[in-house]
């Protein structure tokens, strides 16, 4: 059996945090008597990824993503639990652990603001002490996979955020790690640029056989990088599986689009209208009854076109996460 690249088990992160009521009063009674409260960020998630897949980490704004990559590179000590990746403990920092990920962040900046993103890659190379031609190799393959050529010579603070995010990301992997830690890497992007990044993400993981695990509320990202995806909420773990398994799990219901040439007849009976465009209709059916509803409109109705397909995976999602309570407010 495969050894997993990363394995966790009953992983945990628990922020003890003030709190107090608002007023002079009570700021002052908190000089002297504060009060603390427990809050889990992540609690006793469990999950093995193994040697070159692409998961998709998924949950709504403080379900404890960010959390579990930050335990998973090292910048925070785990509560309780066990984690290891690549055989090394995170939390210890080895500089051989750290030379083998990276971890990539939308909305932080590392490279250099006023120098050229030629500068930083050459700072990095430094850092990771990184051969001379594997990094020539390396920087000149993602100048060309991302189309850099333009822009590695401007100062980085001349970039638009989509120009800044490519050079961010090439030289967040010139030391070709084996592991990528992706937080929301496409985010603020528009389609364009996110369809670039989500190209070169799929095309380093063919390349270098890399282990990759993805944070996105873009659910694009996920259906076109993710077989699998991990779903975790008030830092439990809700679901682990392929994609299709998610959307079959939650998926109650189907959308059926009808083209009619009589336009007038009322399809309310067969299912709740989602929308109506000219002579197009969608119906939204519970799963269990589209093979009979669909029987009837061919049956009663003088159908042109007749189309089922699966919910957004959007609407799928979002049912998964009404599985639990709303969200406790988390420390950032």
């Amino acid at each position: 059996m495969v050894k997993p690249v990363i394995h966790v088990d009953q992983l945990t992160k628990t922020y003890v945090i003030p709190e107090r009521e608002g007023g002079l009063k009570a700021a002052l009674r908190s000089l002297v008597h504060r009060k603390w409260r427990d809050v889990k960020a992540v609690d006793h998630i469990s999950f093995d990824i193994q040697p070159g897949e692409v998961v998709g980490f998924l949950g709504p704004n403080g379900a404890g993503k960010t959390t579990t990559l930050k335990m998973l590179s090292g910048l925070l000590h785990p509560t309780s639990g066990e984690v290891t990746v690549l055989g090394f403990v995170p939390q210890r920092r080895d500089k051989a652990y750290l030379k083998q990920i990276t971890l990539v962040m939308g909305n932080r900046n590392q490279l250099q603001w006023d120098l050229p993103a030629l500068d930083s890659f050459e700072l990095n190379r430094a850092i990771y002490r990184i051969p001379t031609r594997q990094f020539r190799e390396t920087r000149d393959e993602f100048i060309e996979l991302l189309d850099l050529q333009d822009l590695v010579r401007k100062p980085v603070r001349n970039l638009s955020l989509g120009e800044r995010m490519k050079v961010e990301i090439a030289a967040s992997l010139l030391q070709r790690p084996q592991v990528l830690y992706l937080d929301e890497p496409t985010i603020g992007l528009d389609v364009t640029m996110q369809a670039r990044i989500r190209s070169f993400i799929a095309e380093y993981n063919r390349r270098h056989d890399a282990t990759v695990l993805l944070t996105s509320h873009y659910m694009a990202d996920v259906e076109a990088l993710c077989k699998r995806v991990i779903v975790i909420h008030h830092g439990h773990l809700l679901f682990d599986g392929s994609l299709a398994d998610l959307v079959a799990r939650f998926a109650a219901f189907k959308t059926i689009g009808v083209t009619l040439e009589d336009t007038s007849a009322d399809l309310s009976r067969y299912g709740e209208i989602m929308s109506v465009d000219s002579d197009r209709v969608t119906l939204r059916v519970p799963k269990t009854e589209t093979p009979r509803v669909t029987a009837r409109l061919l049956a009663d109705l003088p159908v042109m076109d007749l189309t089922v397909e699966e919910p957004l995976i959007e609407d799928v999602i979002r049912q998964v996460f009404a599985q639990e309570a709303p969200l406790e407010e988390l420390p950032a």
